[in-house]
């Protein structure tokens, strides 16, 4: 009998059907109970709810033991009520008891991706194919959805890096909470985009400015950056490390976290990374 759209009685004819078939599209609990032991009766309507609240992300199967002994056997159930987990034929957990709703839930977020989770694996697989807008678009609600998920963040700011849209992908990373732009998925790439930015859009006099005054953080970052861009490692590690050391606080400073995202593209066992993180340590130019 149906009781719900996501919660079902298991029967001896449809408990493979219900439990073990429908376990290898996505995740099956069942509830092994008797209307004998109270704290069933008490679980029983909690994990209805739950079921409910959770929308269809995971079925919810009724098994009483009185009938299903075989199968509650088959399973290793000795006590009621027990709670199993199924998932690709296979029970991948199992909570014995009454628990608090808490211990169901943290149990679910092991083997049920979040909206924002899905909206990005869809938005990975949009990417690949070549569907670009499609999969920013994603990005974009996943990241709406769950801003506090930072993967979501950096993979929509790489994207529009991509695309060519590099302010976008800036705008998106400046406005994280500070915590969260210095988290090792955003520091990096929030690094690079203001090297880029610095590149595109710093003073055209840049060098003369910097002639004219060696104290000029602005300049000394352009050119770092500029230097970059036309591939010359050593004059962009020089210009940011002379920045690192001279203007530690200028911009959060990006000429500390510019040396270390150039050091982790480079590796760390690279002749310059070796040698400009030495310097930098000695506080020297």
């Amino acid at each position: 009998m149906t009781l719900s759209p996501y919660v079902f009685d298991a029967g001896r004819e449809n408990f493979d059907a219900l439990v073990v078939d429908n376990s290898r599209k996505g995740l099956v609990l069942v509830h092994f109970w008797t209307p004998k032991a109270g704290p069933c009766m008490v679980l029983m309507p909690r994990l209805v709810k739950l079921a409910t609240d959770y929308g269809g992300r995971f079925l919810m199967v009724m098994a009483n033991t009185e009938e299903l002994g075989g199968i509650a056997r088959r399973y290793g159930v000795a006590s009621v009520p027990t709670v199993k987990f199924f998932l690709d034929g296979e029970v991948v957990h199992t909570i014995h008891g009454a628990e608090p709703d808490s211990t169901f839930r943290e149990a679910l977020g092991r083997y049920i991706a979040s909206e924002s989770d899905r909206l990005r694996m869809q938005a990975l697989e949009a990417q690949r194919q070549g569907r670009t807008e499609e999969a920013i678009a994603m990005l974009a609600r996943a990241a709406v959805e769950n801003p506090e998920d930072l993967a979501t963040a950096a993979d929509l700011a790489k994207l529009l890096l991509l695309t060519g849209q590099p302010d976008q992908a800036l705008g998106l990373l400046a406005a994280l909470p500070q915590e969260a732009r210095r988290d090792g998925r955003i520091a990096p790439l929030l690094a690079h985009l203001e090297l880029i930015a610095a590149a595109g859009h710093g003073p055209a006099d840049a060098e003369a400015r910097l002639a004219a005054d060696p104290q000029d953080a602005e300049a000394r970052l352009t050119l770092a950056a500029r230097a970059l861009v036309a591939d010359d490692m050593e004059a962009a590690l020089d210009g940011l490390l002379a920045l690192a050391l001279e203007a530690p606080d200028y911009r959060e400073g990006i000429g500390r976290r510019a040396l270390f995202a150039l050091f982790g593209m480079l590796g760390a066992e690279h002749e310059l990374t070796r040698r400009y993180r030495a310097r930098l340590a000695a506080g020297r130019h």
